[in-house]
């Protein structure tokens, strides 16, 4: 991250005034963002759909692909522009479905100058290209809204089981995260220089949602993700709507990746979204002909919260992100039962799970393996 000043006490911006162009009540426009110019001068900006309602009210942003290969956002972040069965009462509503436009035109998590900008906010006019594109993007996006939803997918060869990340320490925060729906939420404040983070630091109180792979817009995420934004936009009474109360929800405060404690090829025994139980089995880890070497077993009562999609795997690699259940928490067999009755949840469940191929342990030995474990970073 690179700051020059502090940014907690700063003013806000109009949301309704954009370069010459004032956006009136009732009114959708889209504008151009310049964020860099190119090697021959040229600007290089991102689309801006924003929407006014009829009457006064709070400014939420959508952003998605701050790492440009993670696109199903922006499938989602389409979906709502081109869905004509909302309409926006009160508020303001700025849509961004690209904001590393140069990663994006290269599908790539980074820029060019290989920074990842979703470490630079809340950036510096002076800085690098990352931190003064940031900062653009700062002060053009944040200091405009009350609220914002940053859409992300897991990192290239993992997928995630959609879940919102969030500071459930911060009232308004945690307010948005449940007005979402989402039945995991992972508490967690995020990164130093991530978007979220800073955002919320300088007074506009962003979630982040994880979803899915990278390269690819997956309908049922696309559907999830969707399907929250109008719940968020339903709770802070900016459309008409009911607000999405999942059946069951379990707030995660530790997470761990399952590394590999040797090299070899993965069976894996769970898919994105399922639970398990300690002692319960992850993966195999074999040799390229068979033979085993060794199982990975969950060490604690757990939900999947994601995992790797290559089952070549090497000593460190990461097999399998875990959410922690704590004791307070229903069982899991209670929790199961009630997440079940979202058809939703089904659908992803087993849409994410054909990216894996998963098998039945079987008779394969249960002999615990001495998994290097680390926690989790966010995307």
């Amino acid at each position: 991250m690179e700051s020059s000043y502090s940014e907690s006490d700063r003013p806000r911006i109009s949301p309704h005034i954009w370069g010459i162009v004032e956006l009136q009540p009732g009114e959708r426009i889209e504008v151009s963002l310049d964020v860099t110019e190119s090697y021959s001068s040229l600007n290089i900006p991102i689309p801006v759909v924003v929407e006014r309602g009829e009457h006064d009210g709070p400014t939420l942003f959508i952003t998605a692909a701050i790492h440009g290969d993670e696109i199903n956002g922006t499938g989602a972040i389409r979906s709502l522009i081109a869905d004509h069965n909302w309409k926006l009462k009160r508020g303001t509503l700025i849509l961004v479905p690209v904001v590393n436009i140069l990663g994006f035109d290269r599908h790539t998590r980074y820029l060019p100058d290989r920074r990842d900008l979703n470490r630079c906010f809340p950036g510096n006019p002076e800085g690098s290209l990352a931190a003064r594109m940031a900062r653009i993007i700062y002060d053009e996006i944040v200091r405009r809204s009350d609220y914002g939803i940053d859409l992300h997918t897991a990192a290239i060869r993992r997928t995630n089981f959609p879940c919102i990340r969030a500071e459930m320490n911060n009232p308004r925060t945690a307010r948005l995260a449940e007005l979402f729906g989402s039945q995991i939420i992972l508490n967690q404040e995020g990164p130093a220089g991530s978007f979220r983070r800073e955002a919320s630091a300088g007074g506009c109180s962003t979630i982040l949602l994880e979803a899915g792979e990278v390269w690819k817009v997956e309908p049922a995420i696309v559907e999830f993700a969707v399907r929250g934004i109008l719940s968020v936009l339903a709770g802070l009474d900016m459309i008409e709507g009911e607000v999405q109360k999942p059946h069951s929800r379990v707030t995660i405060n530790q997470s761990r990746w399952m590394r590999a404690s040797r090299g070899g090829f993965l069976r894996f025994h769970c898919s994105p979204g399922e639970f398990v139980r300690e002692g319960d089995p992850l993966a195999t880890n074999t040799s390229i002909t068979g033979v085993e070497n060794n199982v990975i077993t969950a060490p604690f009562d757990a939900v999947i919260l994601g995992m790797t999609t290559l089952p070549c795997i090497a000593p460190g690699d990461p097999i399998c992100h875990l959410g922690r259940l704590e004791k307070q928490h229903k069982s899991i067999d209670w929790i199961q039962k009630r997440m079940s009755v979202d058809t939703l949840h089904g659908r992803m469940v087993e849409h994410l799970s054909t990216n894996v191929r998963v098998v039945n342990p079987g008779n394969s030995s249960q002999s615990t393996d001495n998994v290097d474990s680390s926690t989790e970073r966010e995307a």
